[in-house]
């Protein structure tokens, strides 16, 4: 299966949004690979949170902590 997400996109310009209702938002800028049902899949991400004052931190997240605790709006 090939990869459609394996480019890294800008923050303005995201694969997929998740949020929860504690403030919470990815940004799916990458995905590594295409079956997101690995054990150990992982996006890059730009995550807002409360602790993030209005921007984002940049980083590698693992899909297993966001699909069961968000919910995709874009």
């Amino acid at each position: 299966m090939k990869n459609l997400m394996g480019k890294t996109r800008d923050i303005s310009n995201p694969y997929e949004v998740y949020t929860n209702n504690d403030g919470w938002t990815w940004k799916v800028l990458k995905k590594y690979q295409a079956d997101d049902n690995k054990p150990y899949a992982r996006w890059f991400c730009a995550v807002s949170s409360p602790y993030t004052f209005d921007s984002y931190d940049l980083g590698d997240v693992y899909v297993n902590s966001i699909i069961p605790n968000a919910t995709k709006v874009a």
